[in-house]
């Protein structure tokens, strides 16, 4: 009897890293109306009006507790993405250089990051690129373990939108084939 109560105190040991670890990727629920394991039902809508050129420090902070990065509240609003489609810091000379992503959009392809770091990250074999204009809206992800969704970019041709689960944020990202 001893030995299997030492066994089993010795299994429940081992077991409670990884369980602590499972619960630390399993959603939590949104902090603010923010991230906290919501995934939006769809991407943004094409950008409609005027649209403005984004500034060199922009502010995506648009309520308390809200994080100054591009993101998305809890009812699917996408703040952040209304610059239009000839905002100079999505440019590309050549969209879809190296193909397009076939791997999944939205709310039913949630991918698990596996590596790298925000000039190249990668999951299940694609890899991508974060746009040069959103590197400090990604310094706090995860890059070898956070969950991330890819959205279609419906303005700017040749990226997509890469939408953090845990966090709520997302940023612009350029496929860049796959293994």
């Amino acid at each position: 009897m001893k030995t299997f109560a030492g066994l089993l105190a010795l299994s429940l040991s081992l077991l409670v890293p990884v369980l602590a670890r499972g619960e630390a990727a399993l959603p939590q629920h949104p902090s603010h109306g923010v991230g906290g394991g919501h995934v939006p039902a769809h991407g943004p809508a094409p950008f409609r009006g005027n649209p403005h050129p984004a500034a060199e420090h922009p502010n995506f902070s648009d309520r308390g507790g809200h994080p100054n990065a591009p993101h998305v509240h809890t009812n699917d609003k996408w703040v952040g993405h209304d610059t239009g489609r000839d905002d100079a810091h999505y440019h590309l000379d050549h969209p879809w250089e190296h193909g397009r992503f076939t791997g999944g959009f939205g709310r039913g392809h949630v991918f698990h990051l596996a590596g790298g770091g925000p000039s190249r990250f990668w999951f299940g074999g694609f890899y991508f690129s974060v746009a040069p204009y959103d590197l400090g809206f990604a310094n706090d992800w995860f890059w070898d373990s956070d969950q991330i969704v890819i959205y279609e970019d419906p303005d700017h041709d040749g990226w997509y939108l890469a939408y953090n689960v845990r966090l709520g944020t997302y940023v612009h990202v350029t496929y860049l084939g796959n293994s």
